[in-house]
């Protein structure tokens, strides 16, 4: 049954080693998202800036080279980044991060506050070169995480030695775009039969 809402999200992938990344707080939430974005990217460039920090973030920051200011927010700390995350339990400081993000154009998530959001961190599967994004449209967390778990379970651990000789076949095939996604097309056709 329908109910006429529907996820109009655009999932992306995309190269956060190349971005500046900023996440305001340094409380449990801040941990999370640091730890959801340096499980799937570890060579993400990361800045935090919090008046203090939890001792499982400060370790976990410094076997990434995440840089960790000590301070309050401020409008300065927005300078070159390209994606600022807002955790801190002071709603007043959320929304002030989220006003400066959009006066700069910069995109911006506060935790846990969809309409302060401009993408949401969802759940991903990661298997080699195979990854996953899941999205609830920030309705749900926990049936991404169900989702995530059922997919980890369900995805061969060898996908990646597929994806690799694909790869190489790919590298090996004559003829123009067309011919190429028709022969790929064939050889993998048996991977989605019942």
């Amino acid at each position: 049954m329908e109910t006429g809402e529907r996820n109009e999200l655009y999932p992306v992938f995309l190269k956060v080693n190349n971005l500046n990344i900023l996440i305001v707080g340094g409380g449990n939430v801040a941990l999370e998202k640091l730890t959801f974005l340096l499980k799937s990217s570890p060579n993400a460039k990361v800045q935090m800036v919090a008046p203090h920090f939890r001792e499982e973030t400060i370790s976990k920051a410094k076997a990434h080279n995440v840089e960790m200011i000590t301070d309050v927010y401020a409008e300065n700390y927005l300078t070159a980044k390209h994606i600022v995350i807002a955790t801190t339990d002071k709603e007043e400081v959320n929304v002030k991060v989220y006003k400066d993000c959009k006066e700069q154009n910069i995109l911006v998530n506060v935790a846990d506050n969809p309409p302060y959001c401009d993408f949401y961190m969802g759940g991903i599967v990661t298997k080699g070169n195979v990854k996953i994004a899941i999205s609830t449209n920030g309705k749900s967390p926990t049936t991404a995480k169900r989702l995530r778990q059922f997919f980890e379970e369900v995805i061969p651990e060898n996908i990646d030695d597929l994806v690799q000789n694909l790869n190489e076949y790919r590298k090996t095939i004559k003829g123009n775009f067309e011919e190429k996604v028709e022969k790929l097309n064939e050889f993998t056709k048996s991977l989605v039969e019942k």
